[in-house]
């Protein structure tokens, strides 16, 4: 739960810091610009609080890795949810509104996090899992988006060092094999969700498993 929330304060930390033209410029995610990305945040964060405040019964069906569901598609930004993400971030505006928005939600979802009981069972998405199950995959979430995030912004700092080694560890996990010792944490996560394409090298060096790359998490 502490790598939950020292994940999301440092994204949020990261979205605080940018500068409105920061917001016009692409993200990491496919037909998105970083306002689009700031926006899909506050759903998250959203999301987030729904989530801790719907417990469940009955005992966990998925945990913090098997909780994802893995597609072989990249998005392309035009399905109907995506295109609604960027019709409410044009909504905002002013980059500042947006700013303030995620602040506030995402606040107010970091605080939940903090008071949650780990062993609490809740629902979402048809599943049942504890707290600290999801706010571990969440960790994955928030690691990756921030890699989303400096994408074209490299002043912009980083998600912290163990986010991303317990992400890399969990894609690991879902692809049921290591990435290359010879990868960056950030070099595994971007390559193993298709956020970058292989080099020739890297993919001699991924072997069997570029087969099953990307993973395209859902």
């Amino acid at each position: 739960m502490d790598l939950f929330s020292h994940s999301w304060a440092a994204l949020r930390t990261a979205v605080a810091g940018l500068r409105d033209p920061d917001f016009g410029r692409p993200s990491g995610c496919s037909g998105w610009l970083v306002r689009d990305l700031v926006c899909h945040l506050v759903i998250d964060a959203q999301d987030v609080l729904i989530t801790l405040v719907t417990p469940a019964e009955g005992e966990p069906t998925v945990d913090a890795v098997t909780y994802w569901s893995v597609g072989d598609q990249p998005p392309t930004g035009d399905d109907p949810l995506d295109t609604l993400i960027v019709r409410l971030a044009a909504a905002y505006g002013e980059p500042g509104l947006l700013k303030f928005h995620l602040d506030d939600v995402g606040s107010a979802a970091g605080r939940a996090a903090e008071l949650a009981d780990p062993g609490t069972r809740v629902g979402t998405q048809d599943q049942v899992l504890t707290v600290g199950d999801y706010l571990t995959a969440y960790v994955l979430e928030w690691t990756l988006h921030h890699l989303d995030l400096i994408a074209h912004l490299p002043d912009v700092a980083g998600p912290p060092a163990e986010g991303l080694a317990r992400s890399r560890a969990m894609l690991e996990a879902i692809a049921g094999a290591p990435f290359p010792a010879s990868f960056s944490d950030a070099e595994a996560l971007l390559i193993g969700t298709g956020r970058r394409a292989p080099s020739g090298t890297e993919r001699a060096e991924l072997g069997l498993l570029g087969a099953k790359l990307p993973l395209v998490l859902g």
